[in-house]
């Protein structure tokens, strides 16, 4: 992921300051899963140390991996879009501590401060664009007869 996707790289420190004070630090065990895709997506989680392993349901077959996150990364973006429901489901792929927010006090924040509602949602949207393409390449690679295409030369 690039610096523009990361909290640090993408807001600026007044606004990182002021998320930052209703974070809460938590402990994932390795292989605890975070969320479920089709779940509520009432937070979402800065990684301090360690990995997240985003998947996709695929029907008849397991669930496939489509990303992995790590430090600095923002896991999970469905908490800024109605319903609020999650796309992808997340599993701690090792021991991780993370900074969890609470979706709707940020949403509140940026509602009562119109020009942080517009720098988080300009990150959550690169976040999640980077997200849509990831999954993409990755569904194709799994499943299209060629792959994503990404090694062929034509």
């Amino acid at each position: 992921m690039s610096d523009t996707t990361t909290m640090m790289g993408a807001l600026p420190a007044e606004h990182r300051n002021r998320l930052m004070r209703i974070a809460r630090q938590t402990f994932f065990p390795a292989g605890t899963r975070l969320f479920e895709e089709g779940g509520h997506a009432g937070r979402f989680w800065i990684i301090r140390t360690g990995s997240v392993v985003l998947d996709m349901r695929v029907p008849g077959r397991r669930a496939a991996d489509i990303e992995t996150l790590g430090h600095g990364e923002l896991v999970g973006w469905s908490w800024m879009f109605p319903p609020y429901v999650w796309q992808l489901g997340a599993v701690a792929q090792s021991p991780v501590r993370a900074d969890e927010f609470d979706a709707l006090a940020v949403r509140l924040m940026c509602e009562d401060d119109p020009a942080m509602g517009v720098v988080v949602g300009q990150w959550v949207g690169r976040v999640l664009a980077h997200r849509l393409q990831s999954a993409r390449t990755r569904l194709l690679d799994l499943y299209a007869p060629y792959g994503s295409g990404s090694g062929m030369r034509g």
